[in-house]
């Protein structure tokens, strides 16, 4: 089931002081049939309010949702066939396994015998067919987001919704269980979005990944695409673990500086800019062309990573992933090459990525249509 979203907005307002707060700002999305969709971000960037407007939860002030080319912007959340399991998985704790997984199917008047085989069904895809006559206190993490995950494929979902799906689990679940969750929709083919704010697991699973920041959406496409061609500073610090070096620099006569170093050459005219580099764009070379006062270096099997600090770094070290066998001194200066393509430039004063700007003029031009669009017809 594709998944259209068109200039989805969601304001809030506190009833104390009757000021606004837009939670989601214009989203304008489309999200392909049977794909994987993770929708990423900080806390209080609008990616859970995304996925209650998505699930009927909650309504749009403005904007509309189709699933397929049906619209159901206000459409009753059960009649909109969606799956949804919450971050807590809402499980009942005195059903077992197997009444948990048939509660939709039993609301729904399916027969005892039906609703069990296709419980007993799901649950051998979700790998707990063993576990149908236990209580929800006699799982463990994993096995409780199973149930939920189970309990939301039972119904046959065009659309299945995960929140949060695995911060309730340590780390060894967490990449157990995502692994868990990629396996099942793709045995499924159903229409997955999931809202996180761990960015490395979002990039492990998802097909697309819809970066958010403050209700605004900042880039979309496949995981690697966006980590390898960031369109703002925000994205390139979001994404990336270790995460991107950011230092001031500027620009004069086509090429790139940080502080007095002459890093590379480029297209752009004189101003002054952020340079982004990813830990693992340095090389370490004798003449190279940025130098940095080694901090120490700590050795992680097929790689080191160089902790440093240049005095242009915006914080006060910066970190650089070399192979093992590379000759670094442990104390002093050590000088990099760097790799173009794992080198960002952002103006300073609006932090897009120089070469991108035309993006983002579209991305407002559209903004304001849609604005005009609103205000015309409140007025009529």
């Amino acid at each position: 089931m594709k998944i259209v979203l068109k200039n989805l907005t969601k304001v809030f307002t506190n009833k104390k002081t009757q000021s606004e707060v837009r939670a989601v700002d214009n989203l304008d999305i489309e999200i392909p049939d049977g794909k994987l969709v993770g929708l990423l971000g900080p806390s209080g960037c609008g990616k859970s309010t995304t996925l209650f407007m998505i699930s009927g939860l909650q309504v749009p002030t403005s904007g509309q949702i189709f699933f397929g080319d049906a619209e159901v912007t206000h459409l009753a959340a059960e009649k909109r066939g969606i799956g949804l399991v919450f971050q807590n998985y809402a499980l009942y704790p005195h059903m077992t396994v197997l009444k948990n997984i048939t509660f939709p199917l039993t609301n729904q008047k399916v027969s005892k015998k039906a609703a069990n085989d296709r419980a007993v069904e799901v649950a051998k895809l979700v790998q707990i067919d063993q576990l149908l006559d236990r209580k929800p206190a006699e799982l463990s993490g994993g096995q409780q987001q199973r149930v939920a995950i189970a309990r939301a494929l039972v119904k046959n979902p065009n659309v299945l919704l995960l929140d949060e799906p695995l911060s309730n689990l340590d780390a060894r679940l967490r990449l157990q269980t995502r692994e868990e969750i990629k396996r099942i929709q793709r045995e499924t083919g159903v229409t997955t979005i999931f809202v996180t704010h761990d960015q490395e697991e979002a990039m492990s699973i998802s097909d697309f990944i819809v970066v958010m920041k403050e209700g605004v959406v900042q880039q979309v496409d496949e995981p690697q695409k966006v980590y390898d061609d960031p369109l703002n500073l925000f994205v390139a610090k979001f994404l990336g673990t270790p995460p991107i070096n950011t230092f001031l620099g500027e620009i004069k006569n086509h090429k790139v500086y940080i502080g007095n170093e002459a890093i590379m050459d480029t297209e752009y005219d004189d101003q002054e800019i952020y340079v982004g580099i990813r830990p693992e764009g340095f090389i370490v070379a004798d003449k190279g062309v940025l130098s940095c006062q080694v901090q120490q270096l700590e050795v992680m099997g097929r790689d080191i990573s160089i902790v440093a600090k240049n005095e242009n770094c915006e914080k006060p070290t910066l970190r650089a992933i070399v192979e093992v066998d590379t000759k670094i001194p442990a104390t002093g200066i050590v000088k990099f090459n760097l790799k173009p393509n794992k080198v960002f430039l952002f103006n300073r004063e609006t932090e897009i990525r120089l070469g991108k700007e035309d993006h983002f003029i579209k991305q407002t031009q559209n903004e304001e249509q849609t604005e005009e669009v609103v205000e015309a017809s409140t007025a009529e």
